[in-house]
């Protein structure tokens, strides 16, 4: 049995890591991979952390995700519906659903997700999908691509 202790939005002996080696977007985000395949898990839970102004990958996949809001606010894009979240929201992502998080200005947006261990990777939207979600304004506005 383990207690690693929380301080600071970090806990004990969990590495920070990169949210994606690539974009300009992705150094405003970091992640800590909670527990998993050590505990012999068929999922993952992860902490993520968008600094203020910040946003993740517009993407989808094959496997779901539950978060959990921890820090801040912010807003999410679930298909085409751009929604205000913040502290202690529950946030379900089905399979194949375009989904972003973006952290309000002023403070960093910090949530759980918990997923399957093994899963598919992320699939970028085509020109042709990016233009279908650009069809509704409150969506343009949103999406960072």
């Amino acid at each position: 049995m383990t207690v690693r202790r929380f301080q600071d939005h970090r806990w004990e002996e969990v590495e920070r890591l990169a949210y994606k080696e690539e974009g300009d977007h992705s150094k405003a985000i970091t992640r800590q991979i909670l527990f998993g395949e050590e505990l012999g898990l068929q999922s993952q839970l992860r902490y993520f952390e968008i600094a203020p102004g910040g946003y993740s990958t517009l993407e989808r996949h094959q496997h779901a995700h539950g978060v959990m809001i921890l820090r801040g606010s912010g807003e999410v894009l679930l298909d085409h519906r751009v929604v205000a979240v913040a502290h202690r929201d529950m946030v379900s992502i089905p399979p194949m659903s375009w989904h972003q998080f973006r952290a309000t200005r002023g403070e960093p947006l910090g949530f759980l997700c918990l997923v399957n261990r093994d899963r598919d990777r992320p699939q970028l939207p085509t020109p042709e999908e990016l233009d279908e979600l650009r069809r509704d304004a409150t969506v343009r506005r949103f999406i960072r691509a």
